[in-house]
């Protein structure tokens, strides 16, 4: 009964900014390290951000860095992403993830991941 619930996606212009939600049931959100994943037409899944449990430490994949931004809100049990400046190669399915594990190492990585969403659908046009 665990449920990742993203929202938010849409449409936007080039240099725009939206902002994800993604909303998690059924698991002590707390006590799982969160992560962003998007996928575009004909790509594979890529690693966007995440953000680990223990301490709030962040992290993101090169091509968001300065323009991506990653909290989370313990207790309203959601984990957001924060998108600025975006461009049309961030078109993408996005996704949230979570993850159980104390280190949180392999961050990068899917199969890091215990629990994923449904995805939501970003378009930025330009």
């Amino acid at each position: 009964q665990v449920q990742l619930v993203e929202s938010g996606g849409g449409s936007v212009q080039a240099g725009g900014s939206l902002r994800l939600s993604c909303t998690v049931s059924g698991i002590t959100f707390s006590s799982y390290n969160m992560g962003w994943f998007r996928q575009a037409a004909g790509k594979e899944r890529e690693f966007v951000t995440a953000i680990r449990r223990i301490d709030g430490r962040t992290y993101y994949a090169d091509s968001v860095k300065g323009r991506f931004t990653i909290f989370r809100d313990n207790a309203k049990n959601t984990v957001y992403l924060q998108m600025n400046s975006l461009k049309p190669e961030d078109t993408a399915a996005y996704y949230c993830a979570a993850d159980e594990s104390i280190g949180f190492r392999t961050y990068v990585l899917e199969a890091e991941y215990d629990y994923w969403g449904q995805g939501t659908q970003v378009t930025v046009s330009s």
